[in-house]
């Protein structure tokens, strides 16, 4: 199973990343995946502005050919993980920019001139890993789980993405966040992930 790994934290520091490296460790000891490759927003320096003006067309972003590069990594991924927190009850903006461009018409959806599109990457996986300072029950009670619907519905099951799975851990800077654990079971769940 090929992997593109998301990681969106410009801190190498950061809770997030030792998330990333756990994600990197259970597909590593996990036989069913093959290839994994990692792209990092920050480090790479992707520009998550949108620019549209005679040169650049919003129609024509399906075919941008400096996004080539990135949407050749989400045709060839089977599973795709977002490893990223949450501010301010949904994604940073950087990943939010990504998504933006790499969704686009043409490419992740078309239009058939009915009330849905036809999902252009039909068949992959999704798993989200996100952190938050906030208490686990701050997005579903206060927010009406605004993230999970925004990543789930508006986003993955538009483009044709029907199996997504959330790690959603919250209270992650208190001392009684439970880190370790929470570590631990993303390592385990990678470890025997089949699709």
């Amino acid at each position: 199973m090929n992997t593109l790994v998301i990681y969106t934290h410009p801190n190498h520091q950061s809770l997030s990343y030792a998330f990333l490296q756990e994600v990197l460790r259970g597909c590593r000891d996990n036989a069913r995946i093959g290839e994994v490759r990692v792209l990092d927003l920050y480090a790479e320096g992707f520009n998550p502005l949108l620019v549209f003006n005679e040169h650049k067309r919003r129609r024509d972003m399906h075919s941008d050919p400096e996004l080539a590069p990135h949407r050749e990594q989400l045709l060839w991924a089977e599973q795709i993980v977002l490893v990223y927190p949450i501010w301010w009850g949904r994604p940073p903006a950087m990943l939010l920019g990504y998504i933006d461009q790499m969704f686009a018409s043409g490419f992740a959806y078309r239009d058939k001139g009915g009330l849905l599109p036809e999902g252009l990457l039909k068949g992959k996986s999704v798993v989200c890993v996100s952190t938050m300072k906030g208490p686990a029950l701050y997005p579903l009670l206060w927010l009406n789980n605004a993230h999970k619907v925004l990543m789930r519905k508006a986003l993955f099951n538009y483009v044709g993405i029907k199996k997504v799975k959330f790690f959603e851990f919250g209270g992650m800077e208190s001392p009684r966040g439970k880190q370790k654990e929470k570590l631990e079971k993303v390592y385990r769940y990678f470890r025997a992930v089949t699709g």
